[in-house]
This record gives structure tokens, sequence and C-alpha cells, in this order.
């Protein structure tokens, strides 16, 4: 039924029941009948699964979870909080670079593209993969947040020693979906200027890289190049 979902061998491997089920192809009609209404849906089709493209099931080290993608024109990519090269930052990812940089005093560039944590292990999900232009959390109920559970309890069966990043009262809420006696969760306030710098001070990435040296994984490279 879905199997032409542009998303990586490996996640197919291990998401292709979810693909096969009556919920997933109701996802594929909604955004078809958006379209055909003339609605402009980000990130652009190819890219609803970079998340999925850019780190591959066996890469992935941290999860970093966010909620829907930006609405403004040019800024979905398909990766949580990240935007492309020539996009201004938005505030949330200003403060979360302010905070690598006080951690780690690194750093950080000028631009918000983070496929280099993607390539390196950091699972950049967001629990709703699409939005229509302009209106933040439109497609909340197209069902997405079924898919990316569903995301969030494989990754937690199949794997050991993940780094979970909940960011925020939303991405809190996931981690009943974790076992934590496998893997890890650091929990903060959401980095939007809304929770009033209450996200500064978490030292989320220090902690997360000597997590992930406890079990034996290597650390994150979390300053990006200019």
């Amino acid at each position: 039924m879905a199997t032409d979902v542009k998303i990586d061998a490996s996640w197919k491997a291990v998401l292709q029941e979810e693909f096969d089920k009556p919920y997933f192809q109701a996802i594929r009609d909604f955004i078809k009948s958006e379209k055909e209404a003339g609605k402009v849906i980000y990130p652009p089709g190819p890219k609803i699964f970079n998340a999925f493209n850019h780190c591959t099931f066996d890469q992935v080290k941290v999860v970093i979870l966010g909620q829907d993608p930006y609405h403004g024109p040019g800024q979905a990519m398909g990766l949580s909080f990240s935007v492309p090269k020539g996009i201004p930052l938005p505030a949330s990812l200003k403060n979360i670079y302010k905070e690598i940089e006080r951690d780690l005093q690194v750093k950080m560039p000028r631009h918000g593209d983070l496929s280099a944590w993607a390539s390196q292990g950091v699972f950049l999900l967001n629990a709703i993969l699409t939005v229509e232009q302009s209106k933040a959390g439109s497609h909340q109920h197209a069902g997405w947040q079924t898919f990316t559970d569903a995301v969030i309890r494989i990754l937690s069966e199949q794997k050991n020693g993940l780094v979970f990043l909940l960011w925020g009262n939303f991405a809190r809420n996931k981690k009943n979906l974790i076992d934590q006696r496998r893997h890890h969760v650091l929990e903060a306030a959401h980095p939007s200027p809304l929770a009033g710098g209450a996200f500064h001070g978490n030292h989320h990435f220090s902690t997360a890289n000597r997590l992930l040296l406890q079990s034996n994984k290597t650390p994150i490279q979390w300053q990006i190049e200019e």
C-alpha cells in the first residue's frame, strides 16, 4: 500500500508494518487532498522523511524530538529544529546554539543546517512530519503521531543505550514510549523564548556525550563548521 515511501532501506525494514496499516494510507490521502485543495505543505515531499534518510536506523545514538516543522517559506527541511543554509536562525535554534556554546565552550555557525549532527547519529525527529504554510500545528490530527510514536517505540525496543533529549512538555509526554532501563532520557524546558530562558543551563550536550562514552559509543561533535 505504501511501499513507495522514499525512506532509507534500514528504516523501511523496521517500519514496513506501519506503512501497511490503514492509518498510514489515511495520512497519504490527507496530504494528497490538502495539496489538491491548493494548500502549500512543508516540507516539500522529498524532504518529509529527511530525518530517516540522513540518519539510518543503525546509526541512531541520540534522538532530539521536535513537535512539527517550521511553517515559513524555505524553513522546513525534514530535520527537527534545523533550517537550510541561507535561512535566518529561528529563535529556538538560537537558544540551542547558545546552550551548546555555554556548555562546551565552542562557537556555533551562523547557519542553521543540522545535517552534520544527523550524519553522526543524531535522529532529528519531528512528532508531526508536515504542516500547512503559516499554520503551526495544522497537521496535528493527520495521524503522524501514530507513526512517530511507533518509531520511538521501535527504537526503544530494538536498540540500547540511546540518549533521548526531550525539550518542552510536548516532547516530555513521549517519555512513556521509552524503556528507561535500556536508554537515557534527558528532560528540559523548550528552547523557545516563550519558556523564559528555562532551557539554559541544562548541559544536555555534554551529558549526552558522557552517556554515549559510558555505552562505548562515539560522542557527538556538536560544533558545526561555518
